[in-house]
């Protein structure tokens, strides 16, 4: 999630450094290096007869005293990743939170990434166009003309892809319904900051891509469009600002293999959840910057001042004391996220359907491509499959894997 500089922004329903990890594998790559398949006197093949996936950590190493974890994803076995969450002070273009995070297969022909968001802007006022040139001059906001998901894949996105065709795409109103949620408490804070009148546009897309070279790609695009009415008190009239607000998801893949690619997408992109302690802690931090913005926004704009900080200090340390003791309480919020984090999961929806599982450390969600589903009970490590005769608990030689069972 990225904030924007200016009052008049709606905080964005989708998430989304290089300098959070290098290339780092999935932990359970570092503890597991063979697998004695002798279950049935016959020999599984990871990848084909069953899939293991790991919760990985997202990692916001810029705001707090120590490391703190600001998302995690599911990804399949043995994947390596790399990115998290990084910051743009106020006073900055695009001042804000944001997050760049890429993973890629071990054979190196798949791969996974979350784009860090886009802002630009526009206005009906000429001179205020040309104000946002100045300051909008970061590769992550500038100043356009408002356009919709699919517009904004075809016209910009899929240049910086070079330009594959796109074989199928479908738009999405479940996730176009779950970023309109936060709307009213969006415009109620932006006619407090002087506002007439909100307008909220939203729209998302789910693409299938194909490149020249034998590649296959499902692309993942939301975008919400802000119109803000700003009563104009030299001559009377209104000004139209309008914000808005792009965020990216991207699988690529080798053609032949769609079916399978498909479900892993499906499970990586439904496992994402979000810390509420570090979402809690940013989010009071930048609300505080708004409304002191808004306070000064008819005198000297300077930056963040003494209060501020010391305001989003605290805000920052509360966020420590709650994560000192998160590791203990980690899995059992991801168990229970599905409904706030069910923006990534209804992406899905165009692809193919998720089945909801349980264990004993609760429910997740999990793609209805596979007939079988095991867990270790831990929120981090599962496995899926298809092949009746599969059992991880003695092909991999290894009690804890249980198999779960399909709940509504």
């Amino acid at each position: 999630m990225i904030l924007h500089k200016t009052a008049f922004l709606k905080l964005a329903a989708l998430l989304m450094a290089t300098s959070a990890c290098n290339a780092q594998p999935s932990p359970a790559a570092k503890n597991k290096t063979t697998m004695q398949q002798t279950a049935t006197g016959k020999n599984f093949t990871a990848g084909k007869d069953y899939f293991e996936f790991t919760r990985v950590k997202i990692m916001d190493n810029e705001a707090f005293t120590e490391p703190a974890e600001a998302y995690s994803i599911l990804l399949p076995q043995g994947w390596l990743s790399e990115g998290g969450v990084f910051w743009t002070a106020p006073g900055n273009a695009c001042a804000g939170t944001n997050v760049r995070f890429s993973a890629k297969s071990p054979d190196g022909k798949s791969s996974f990434s979350i784009y860090p968001a886009i802002i630009w802007s526009w206005s009906s006022n000429p001179q205020s166009v040309e104000m946002s040139r100045q300051f909008n001059t970061s590769q992550y906001c500038g100043v356009g003309q408002p356009v919709d998901a699919v517009q904004y894949l075809e016209n910009v996105w899929l240049r910086e892809l070079q330009n594959p065709g796109i074989t199928d795409k479908k738009n999405n109103p479940e996730v176009v319904q779950a970023m309109s949620e936060n709307d009213e408490k969006g415009r109620t804070e932006l006619m407090r900051y002087g506002a007439a009148q909100v307008n909220y546009r939203h729209t998302a897309v789910t693409a299938r891509l194909k490149w020249n070279d034998g590649m296959a790609g499902i692309a993942l695009c939301g975008v919400t469009n802000t119109e803000t009415y700003i009563p104009n008190v030299y001559n009377g009239t209104y000004d139209i600002s309008y914000t808005s607000y792009a965020t990216r998801m991207l699988f690529v893949f080798p053609e032949s293999e769609t079916a399978a690619a498909e479900k892993i997408m499906t499970v990586m992109v439904a496992g994402v959840r979000t810390n509420p302690a570090w979402k809690q802690a940013t989010n009071d931090y930048w609300k505080d910057v708004r409304e002191k913005k808004h306070q000064q926004h008819l005198g000297t704009i300077r930056m963040i001042d003494e209060r501020t900080q010391q305001i989003a200090k605290s805000a920052i340390e509360n966020g420590n004391r709650r994560l000192s003791d998160m590791d203990n309480q980690m899995r059992s919020w991801e168990a229970r996220q599905s409904q706030q984090d069910r923006t990534h999961t209804n992406f899905i929806k165009a692809i193919r359907e998720v089945e909801t599982y349980r264990d004993d450390n609760g429910k997740v969600e999990l793609s209805a491509g596979y007939d079988h589903a095991w867990s270790r009970s831990d929120g981090t490590h599962f496995i899926m499959s298809n092949n009746p005769n599969f059992d991880p608990s003695s092909v991999l030689q290894d009690n804890r894997w249980k198999e779960m069972r399909k709940v509504d």
